[in-house]
């Protein structure tokens, strides 16, 4: 086993665990009066990705279903502030920390992730566009309830510690990322 996926492996267990609370995170930045629009869009996507029907690693796949979710949030929060989001709790400059440790598991196909989280602002969830999200308070605190709903009923599943295990999330996300 090598380094890096050992490191892999004390990571992204931890990621599944921190899910839901990470989700809490970025609805802050979504809600806070005062975030700007493009921090706000960062988050609106991330967020409404959790609720997508149709995600890049289905989230009934054992050990690595909410992955591709975590991956996905580590991403909005690194665009979150790089938009001049505000951190309040520190949650976001962690969860963009992570960033790296993706960027080297996805190797070249990070920069398709990367495409692939800013186009989800082309895109809706449960009716609810990014667009929408950013521009109105109502939709914003209605997403905030299932966001609130998806961190008190999420359990993280089990992730084995396996070499397979980190091909088959490599696998999917070579499958199902769109080409650049």
């Amino acid at each position: 086993m090598t380094d890096d996926n050992l490191r892999y492996f004390d990571a992204f267990p931890a990621w599944l665990k921190s899910l839901g609370d990470d989700a809490l995170a970025l609805a802050v930045v979504l809600e806070a009066v005062g975030s700007p629009e493009g921090a706000r869009r960062a988050t609106a996507c991330g967020l409404n990705y959790l609720f997508k029907s149709l995600d890049l690693v289905p989230d009934g796949i054992d050990d690595i279903g909410y992955l591709d979710d975590a991956f996905v949030m580590r991403v909005a929060a690194r665009d979150a502030l790089a938009a001049g989001g505000e951190d309040l709790d520190g949650a976001l400059e962690r969860l963009a920390g992570d960033v790296a440790l993706v960027q080297e598991f996805l190797g070249p196909d990070y920069e398709r992730l990367h495409a692939y989280v800013k186009d989800l602002a082309k895109g809706a969830s449960r009716g609810r566009s990014v667009e929408d999200l950013v521009a109105k308070a109502e939709l914003r605190a209605e997403l905030v309830r299932d966001v609130n709903g998806f961190a008190r009923g999420y359990t993280a599943p089990s992730f084995t510690r396996e070499e397979k295990t980190l091909v088959k999330l490599r696998s999917f996300l070579q499958a199902r990322l769109p080409a650049r």
